[in-house]
């Protein structure tokens, strides 16, 4: 808040000056003396924010979509001129809460796909991958994410990307538990079961 100073300035007039008019007899007119009293009140510069939305990314501002309060003059000179940003009004506002409940709607349709798609994977049981068999359990070569995505296409016509599978180290036959980590809260868990030929 804007604090204020008050200073007290005085100035009296003199009372020893006189004037003679000519044409009018020598009247000497007097002046009272006046005591006068002026008050200077000196106040801040109130920050002036505007309220805006940001079009783009800006540097060590923010992100796009993002609502921020900055400096009137750096909005004005800066992201004004730019296209960086906007002045935040109603109906824009109403704008931002429409795509806002767009994009959390969109977000829980992902989230209910990557669950009902670990309920699929649930219900399949175990995906049999087949290696050359060498001695005692040992198998030639080891089982990839790739393996395991190729089986899943074949058998339920699903693309996973490679890259969501977390296997263990497999180099010998037997049943293992890879996850696939479908969204970031859902996460499903296969069971593979390698065989010798």
């Amino acid at each position: 808040m804007a604090s204020s100073t008050a200073l007290s300035l005085s100035w009296s007039s003199s009372p020893c000056w006189g004037h003679s008019f000519s044409n009018v007899a020598n009247e000497t007119l007097k002046v009272s003396e006046r005591r006068f009293n002026f008050e200077v009140v000196s106040q801040k510069k109130a920050k002036k924010l505007r309220t805006v939305v940001l079009k783009e990314d800006v540097t060590d501002l923010g992100k796009q979509g993002q609502l921020l309060d900055v400096k009137a003059g750096f909005f004005r000179n800066f992201l004004l001129p730019t296209g960086k940003a906007q002045l935040m009004t109603p109906l824009l506002l109403k704008e931002l809460k429409m795509e806002d409940e767009r994009i959390e709607a969109e977000k829980q349709r992902v989230k209910e796909e990557a669950q009902q798609l670990a309920m699929v994977f649930q219900t399949v049981g175990a995906f049999k991958i087949k290696r050359k068999g060498g001695k005692g359990k040992l198998i030639f070569g080891s089982v990839t994410a790739q393996d395991l995505v190729d089986i899943i296409k074949s058998q339920l016509q699903r693309d996973i990307d490679k890259r969501l599978v977390s296997l263990p180290e497999i180099r010998e036959t037997g049943e293992y538990i890879a996850e696939l980590k479908l969204h970031p809260d859902v996460t499903a868990r296969v069971k593979i079961n390698v065989v010798a030929n």
